[in-house]
């Protein structure tokens, strides 16, 4: 009696890693399709409503010029540049966060928790109330201070290499630090000059103009070619560096060079809207969800920062809550239940 060896339906390695990304391919075009598909569903309401609300055919006409004065003024000179500061904002957050998380290797590395973003608002703060400065100046404030903070973190954290459990932990003091700093200059301020200065420590894209929009606009897309340039090797470094370096991964090189490009679109984006919370936070947890292949996730994570920001924006405008609020009050309201939520079904899913 003799046997056949059964028949075996393996692909071929190369087949079957071929046919893996492909599917990542599409998983991801999927998602940027309905993030863009959203973004512009959110950015017609934004457009549109308002105390004078508009038609589509008459929002779109006054956002490419065509339509009588008032709109015209109403789109351009209002909406406009407030939809597509928040449009850059939460993208330039979300894609911050997906660098810092994944080359920390933490889910709960990001400018919150790690203190740039109170680097931002002490920069500004001091500037509004210690020197009466205003306008660019108080952005330029701003960015200075999230990158000194974020220099000072370097190092403290740096131990013949940069160790992810160190920075954030080091992080965590500076934000402690600079949020203390950040009380008593509002403390010991003037009431008035505490209420202008209070938008900086919560967040708010109601006063991003044209100039500063094609400013957040070249940053924004030079720090994201940066990131795509890194990319490649975000998927080995999440690995472990023993791994990444057996990939041929510079572990300590592309480290630094993430770290950097991620603490400059921090800087860049809290200098003009301030610290936004839970969006570099959330954005890279939801991004990796939607794509559910354990990668740091980039695009997708930029991608759900600009449709996060967008929302929460237009819910606080048209007090969506029952009242009016800065964003970055709105991020915090839905951010910090769904983090609990996240972290829990995380347990759940660990434990089982």
């Amino acid at each position: 009696m003799t046997t056949t060896a059964p028949l075996t339906t393996a692909l071929p390695p190369g087949t079957a890693v071929r046919s893996l990304r492909f599917a990542r391919r599409r998983r991801l075009t999927l998602v940027l399709g309905v993030a863009l598909v959203a973004l512009a569903a959110l950015a017609t309401a934004g457009l549109m409503l308002g105390d004078s609300d508009l038609t589509p055919l008459r929002a779109f006409g006054a956002a490419f010029g065509i339509g009588d004065r008032g709109d015209l003024f109403v789109v351009q000179r209002l909406r406009l540049p407030r939809v597509q500061a928040a449009i850059l904002v939460g993208a330039a957050f979300g894609l911050a966060g997906a660098l810092f998380q994944g080359t920390l290797r933490n889910p709960l590395a990001s400018p919150d928790i790690l203190g740039i973003g109170a680097g931002a608002s002490l920069g500004a703060v001091t500037a509004l109330l210690a020197f009466g400065l205003s306008g660019f100046a108080v952005a330029a404030s701003a960015f200075g201070g999230a990158t000194l903070v974020a220099l000072a973190i370097w190092f403290f954290a740096w131990r013949r290499g940069l160790h992810s459990i160190r920075f954030v932990l080091v992080g965590v003091g500076f934000s402690y630090l600079c949020g203390s700093f950040l009380s008593w200059l509002l403390a010991r301020a003037d009431d008035r000059e505490a209420a202008s200065a209070l938008m900086w420590t919560v967040g708010s894209v109601a006063d991003v103009r044209d100039g500063e929009i094609g400013l957040l606009l070249a940053g924004v897309l030079t720090l994201a070619l940066v990131a795509a340039l890194l990319s490649r090797s975000q998927g080995p470094l999440a690995l472990g560096d023993d791994n990444a370096r057996a990939l041929g991964v510079h572990v300590d090189a592309v480290r630094v060079g993430s770290l950097l490009t991620a603490v400059g679109l921090v800087a860049l984006a809290t200098s003009m809207a301030g610290p936004i919370a839970f969006v570099a936070l959330v954005s890279p947890a939801i991004a990796r969800r939607l794509l559910d292949d354990g990668t740091p996730a980039l695009a997708a994570s930029a991608a759900a920062g600009a449709v996060l920001t967008l929302a929460a924006d237009l819910a606080g405008q048209h007090e969506l809550f029952g009242v009016g609020a800065p964003v970055g009050i709105v991020t915090g309201l839905v951010g910090a239940p769904y983090l609990l939520w996240l972290l829990a079904t995380n347990e759940r899913r660990n434990l089982g």
